[in-house]
Order: C-alpha cells, then sequence, then structure tokens
C-alpha cells in the first residue's frame, strides 16, 4: 500500500473517531439545555406548544446562534494561521488540479453565474485522458482507483512554463492565490503548505464533524415545524 494510500486511511480512521466524541459533546450540550419535565428525545414528535417542542426549538436556535458561529470563527482562525506559510513552487497544484465536476458541467455552472467554476474554466483545461495525468502524479491517480473514486476529472494550467512558473503571476485568478483553502486537500510533501495542513487537520476534521453532525440534528428537528 502506498504512502499517500495509507495517509488516506488514517485520516478516515481519525475523522470517525473525532466524529464520535463530537456526537457525544453535541449530544451533551442538548442534554443540557433539555427541560426537566420533558421525557423522551430529541428526535421525537411532541405537540405543538409543549415543553418538548419548544426543547426542539431552542436547540435550533443554539445550532444557528452558538454553535454555527462558532463553527465559522474557528474556521477563519484556521485560514488566517495559512498565511504563516508560503508557496514552495512545486506546481502540483497547477499541473492536477482535480474537480468532480466535468468540463461541460462546469462550464454550465460558469454561465449560470458560479464565481469558482468561473474562475476555474478561466484558467484550467482539462487532461485528454487519465494517463495524461497520471504521469504528474502516479500515486494520487492510484489512490482515487483504490478507493473508486470515479467521478474526477483532472485539469492543469497553460500558463505554467517548462521550469514550473507562472507565466502570468500577477494576473492569477483569487483561486489560485488562496489555494489550498481547503485544509483537508490532499497535499504532497513538496507543497510549502503541507506543514500548515498537518497541523490543523484535527481542528479541521472536529469542524467538518460539527457540521455534518448538526445537519443531521437540524434535518430530523426540523421536519416537525414545517406545518
Amino acid at each position: 500500500m502506498s504512502k499517500l494510500h495509507s495517509s488516506v486511511e488514517n485520516l478516515r480512521k481519525e475523522y470517525r473517531e473525532i466524529f464520535s466524541k463530537t456526537v457525544e459533546e453535541i449530544q451533551k450540550r442538548i442534554d443540557e439545555i433539555k427541560p426537566e419535565t420533558v421525557n423522551g428525545d430529541i428526535f421525537d414528535e411532541f405537540t405543538k406548544g409543549s415543553e418538548g417542542r419548544k426543547w426542539q426549538a431552542a436547540v435550533l436556535e443554539m445550532f444557528d446562534k452558538d454553535i454555527s458561529k462558532e463553527i465559522y470563527r474557528k474556521f477563519q482562525e484556521v485560514l488566517a494561521y495559512r498565511e504563516q506559510f508560503q508557496c514552495s513552487g512545486c506546481a502540483t497544484c497547477c499541473n492536477l488540479a482535480c474537480s468532480e465536476f466535468s468540463p461541460e458541467e462546469l462550464k454550465q455552472k460558469a454561465e449560470n453565474g458560479d464565481n469558482f467554476a468561473k474562475q476555474f474554466t478561466s484558467i484550467f483545461i482539462p487532461y485528454e485522458s487519465k494517463e495524461e495525468a497520471r504521469r504528474v502524479y502516479p500515486e494520487y491517480i492510484q489512490m482515487l482507483e483504490d478507493n473508486k473514486e470515479d467521478d474526477v476529472y483532472f485539469y492543469h494550467c497553460p500558463k505554467l512554463t517548462k521550469d514550473n512558473r507562472c507565466s502570468d503571476y500577477e494576473n492569477r485568478p483569487q483561486i489560485c492565490r488562496d489555494f489550498p483553502d481547503n485544509p483537508l486537500s490532499i497535499l504532497p510533501n513538496s507543497c510549502g503548505y503541507k506543514k500548515w495542513k498537518e497541523e490543523i487537520e484535527p481542528v479541521t476534521l472536529m469542524l467538518h464533524s460539527m457540521l455534518e453532525i448538526i445537519q443531521y440534528y437540524k434535518e430530523n428537528i426540523c421536519k416537525y415545524f414545517q406545518d
């Protein structure tokens, strides 16, 4: 098994552990505001105007006003910490940009006003085949295949020079200036932001788990407030 594949497996294991702990913490906060007179679970259906329904409303408010703000604030701190690192010039992000969307889908999204798609299609062009992309980052392509990640499309920047420098650096789009803006991106060891990713990865996993968990809670509680 490749080192990259092993790192992805370790990341998944770490996420599962963090996810379980986060579920416990969020449930604890939910139980702390539960009225003593209420019998039942937060996902139960309570009658309108009852203490149970008010409890559910209070939980939804906690998610929107407290926890969501906590997540946003912490993620901004993560991005701010990124400024202490800088690009090493390895050009992997220029040579192998990945997207779950096909060139046609990105073009359509750009025409519909999607700002990211507009920037992406303005600079990146698709590889003619996966094999062409494989020559750039074979270990990454193999990892995707091993995990049956079929719906991934590979792109590259035609403005990259032979010595891995941007020929239009001053006019590069914002998505290039901000990369990597996802701390969970797979980065090669040569990337100047790899250390940033490794340092803040546990926090980022926790934030992602919080988002996933509160979304689940909201979907299963909000249905009682739709009538």
